[in-house]
């Protein structure tokens, strides 16, 4: 056979090649049946969940194999099988897009080929005509030789025309998948965005639960003291450090008062930073010496008992004076009824979720702990509480939510030893360990802000976390 027909050989090759891949595997890719391909086949299909998945096999321009593959599906939740069945759905598309661009560029190459070889062919036509109507003037062999060449080429015309047939029939195809492509794509982008919006309200209905649910909080009753964290070490023996536990959010400042009596100066610093680098930002020097390291700072005031005296002041950072001050009727005072380690802590002052409190012994409760609920505005005693716990057994106590905790000792092996809640007007005895890392606590108080325990444990300012037991209330709580 001439050259030029092993050419057109080969064109009725490729075109039988292409019209067997349109006809089996097409109709697969897009659903339309669901034969599957044998090995012998020039493709290979495969179950996404048995694995790979070959969708299309063709040659590029340079004759180079392309192979379109597929992961095999993962497992999903059941949540978004939809999203990912579409996101799936908009590969397999994507894939045969590529296909059938890979398919485009051979049909439009060996196209350019048929369209020059039907130019020949009518050339041809025409001459044979033109030698047909003047054989008499050729040689018989050269007639019969153009005949045979005419009569091979015949046949190549109606696969001329299916050619143009086909040819036009992938370039709807690419049309249609990219029309297709575009819709899936806004579909998922659709998809996509409705998640997340359901996603949020999710979110938001989750954190309003939430919020109701902290509001039918009661106040937690102390289950656990772990730590301490040691934040610094400084000043003498006995002293007092504190936050404000009714600050803002961005308000950190710690207020440091040394030594248990003698003393008038108060050190601030910006933040708990500031004060582990000992960066002091100011300094107040109160009108009267206090007695005892059992001061509190709340909403922006210094509460504290005057030295010598059971005198409670309120003392304004903000202006520098005392807004109040008022005597705790009874109290003991000057080491009268201290807690075992003395240091004149007969008057312990303390703030919780609840208010502001006072804790001292007086002789009307033979020396026994009473728990008063102050004003802090006034400094007035609102209501008190008669305890039978004897305030020179106590190592140290705190309030949280409105009940007293009170510790055995202010040394080694001391422990969280007995309750009193003011709610019930009840008490019972615990048994709630927590470890005295440096041997002689002279401060302990509770901030309800930070949740945690804040000591001066023999010259080292400590924190300790605190794990306490909510009640949820119910309808029928007042």
């Amino acid at each position: 056979m001439s050259p030029p027909l092993l050419k057109l050989g080969a064109v009725l090759s490729t075109m039988a090649m292409i019209s067997n891949w349109m006809s089996q595997t097409l109709p697969s890719l897009v659903g339309l049946n669901t034969t599957r391909i044998t090995a012998s086949d020039t493709l290979t299909q495969i179950s996404p969940k048995e694995g790979w998945q070959v969708y299309s096999s063709a040659q590029d321009p340079d004759g180079r194999c392309i192979c379109t593959v597929v992961a095999p599906e993962q497992n999903l939740c059941s949540r978004d099988a939809k999203s990912r069945q579409l996101r799936q759905l908009l590969e397999k598309v994507q894939n045969m897009s590529q296909s059938i661009e890979v398919l485009n560029l051979r049909t439009q190459r060996d196209f350019q080929y048929v369209l020059k070889m039907e130019t020949q062919m009518k050339g041809l036509k025409a001459k044979f005509r033109q030698i047909e109507d003047d054989r008499k003037t050729l040689m018989t062999k050269h007639f019969q030789e153009l005949k045979e060449k005419m009569d091979e080429l015949l046949p190549l015309i109606p696969v001329l025309e299916q050619y143009k047939t086909d040819a036009k029939l992938i370039t709807q195809f690419k049309e249609e998948i990219r029309n297709l492509s575009t819709v899936l794509t806004g579909i998922q982008e659709e998809i996509g965005a409705y998640d997340y919006e359901e996603l949020h309200q999710r979110v938001v209905n989750l954190e309003t639960r939430l919020r109701d649910c902290m509001k039918k909080l009661t106040c937690g009753k102390l289950m656990k003291i772990t730590g301490p964290i040691t934040v610094k070490i400084s000043g003498t023996r006995f002293g007092a450090w504190m936050t404000d536990p009714l600050a803002s959010e961005k308000n950190n400042r710690v207020w440091y008062m040394d030594s248990y009596t003698n003393n008038k100066i108060v050190r601030e610093y910006k933040s708990i930073a500031d004060f582990v680098s000992g960066a002091e930002s100011r300094t107040y020097n109160l009108p009267f010496k206090w007695a005892g390291t059992n001061h509190v700072v709340y909403n922006g005031s210094l509460y504290f008992n005057k030295y010598q005296s059971n005198i409670i002041i309120k003392y304004s950072f903000d202006t520098g004076r005392v807004l109040a001050q008022r005597s705790l009727e009874y109290a003991g005072f000057h080491n009268v009824y201290p807690y075992t380690w003395g240091g004149f802590s007969d008057i312990d002052l303390m703030a919780d979720e609840i208010g502001l409190w006072a804790v001292y012994a007086t002789n009307q409760n033979a020396g026994n702990i009473v728990i008063s609920q102050l004003n802090q505005d006034t400094l007035e005693v609102l209501q008190s509480w008669s305890t039978g716990y004897p305030k020179r057994s106590a190592g140290e106590s705190f309030m949280i939510c409105g009940t007293l905790y009170v510790t055995n000792s202010h040394l080694t092996g001391a422990k969280v030893y007995y309750s009193y809640s003011t709610k019930t007007s009840t008490y019972e005895y615990t048994d709630i360990p927590f470890h005295n890392q440096y041997f002689h606590i002279s401060m302990l108080d509770y901030n309800a802000r930070d949740r945690a325990l804040y000591a001066w444990n023999n010259g080292h300012q400590v924190l300790f976390n605190v794990t306490l037991f909510h009640i949820i209330k119910t309808e029928d709580d007042t």
